[in-house]
């Protein structure tokens, strides 16, 4: 048999998503993949209903249902503080994954380098050699994962043509301040640079953090993709619905690549989450103030096990250190997937996330109902024993 591709055995399969399937498997609870366990929003049940009879059932126009990009552009206008065009500088994607291969597909040639944080999403990684570029990867330092302008500018003296930044950061729960993206915007500029914004967990920000949009930088929104979804912010990951903003240059070449990869994103999904884009601003208190909860709970039973973690600025994942329970010479890898069949709860070994050779973190989230958190911290509590 001829050979196949040489790009997959750079990368493997999804350890967060494998992390799930040993869930499964054993039983235990998952806090590995981030999704919730609880439902999306009533509105969004309700008209999804009426929709199933009701239709449409077909192809979308490629770039997405036109009044899903037009509530859409007004949703995100609103956050950004600018006005969207619905028709020439946004496309809805299957979720914020395809919305990020288009437009590395769009921006880059083979040979091409990207600036990524480190620890930074798996997803970035494997992307990045599927489009044949070299990533670049700059360390986020523990304990508040903020990095040195001076180190970030020498990966920009490499020749970059994109800096991939996670806002707020999977899986570091870091948010970077309006500061910190404006040095980074100076250097986008000076080195003519592209910025890829991932910037899924927009809306999930703990006070007194405040989320700051890239393309509102001076001088950003020329060279700015924002690439989101709406599995988060509606507790819909499943329907798989993402999208990205850009100025109509490159969004012409990212709707290109949208073509021909997926042609469209679900009809009915798409007129179904209409009516969450058009949530009033009362809604998005209210889910900041569920995941406050959910965080203090989380962080307020680690602290009672004493488990060491770093404290979200954003999103809803932790970093833990899980140094004191492992035994000499396992591995992460082996640890979670041990922890997960004793214990009864599934994490992500932090080797998944980062460049640095780290070997003793795992990361946990908490976008769960109160009593799966209580329950998952109450077989965490005697985590010591059940993996001596």
């Amino acid at each position: 048999m001829k050979e196949m591709s040489r790009k997959c055995p750079q990368f493997t399969d999804s350890v967060i998503r494998r992390m799930t399937r040993i869930s499964i498997d054993c039983g235990a609870i998952n806090l590995s993949q981030g999704f919730p366990d609880f439902d999306p929003p009533k509105a969004l049940m309700d008209r999804l209903a009426e929709v199933s009879f009701a239709g449409p059932h077909q192809y979308p126009i490629t770039m997405g249902a036109l009044n899903f990009r037009q509530a859409l552009a007004k949703k995100c206008g609103r956050f950004m503080g600018r006005t969207l065009d619905p028709n020439t500088e946004m496309v809805v994607t299957i979720g914020s994954t395809e919305a990020m291969v288009d437009t590395i597909f769009a921006l880059t040639n083979p040979g091409d380098k990207i600036v990524i944080f480190s620890p930074y999403f798996e997803n970035y990684r494997a992307q990045s050699i599927m489009a044949d570029c070299e990533p670049i990867f700059v360390p986020l330092v523990p304990p508040h994962y903020n990095f040195d302008p001076e180190v970030l500018e020498d990966a920009f003296r490499q020749g970059p043509k994109a800096i991939l930044i996670c806002n707020p950061s999977n899986p570091s729960g870091k948010v970077f301040t309006k500061q910190e993206l404006q040095l980074i915007a100076e250097l986008c500029i000076r080195y003519d640079v592209y910025a890829i914004m991932d910037e899924v967990y927009e809306h999930i920000v703990y006070a007194p953090n405040v989320h700051t949009y890239m393309n509102s930088i001076p001088g950003m929104w020329e060279r700015t993709i924002s690439c989101s979804s709406l599995s988060k912010t509606y507790s819909i990951t499943g329907w798989r619905i993402g999208y990205a903003i850009a100025p109509k240059p490159i969004m012409d070449r990212i709707k290109q690549y949208h073509d021909f990869m997926t042609v469209g994103a679900p009809s009915p999904l798409m007129e179904a989450a209409v009516v969450g884009l058009e949530m009033p601003d009362s809604y998005y208190a209210e889910f900041g103030a569920h995941y406050a909860h959910m965080k203090q709970i989380f962080t307020d039973g680690l602290d009672r096990i004493g488990m060491r973690y770093t404290d979200p600025q954003g999103t809803y994942f932790i970093l833990a250190d899980i140094g004191p329970y492992m035994k000499k010479g396992q591995t992460d890898v082996e640890f979670c997937e041990e922890m997960a069949r004793k214990v009864g709860v599934a994490c992500v070994p932090g080797t998944s996330f980062f460049r640095e050779d780290v070997n003793n973190i795992v990361r946990f989230h908490f976008a769960k109902k109160d009593e799966t958190l209580y329950a998952a911290l109450e077989r965490l509590a005697d985590i010591r024993t059940k993996m001596a």
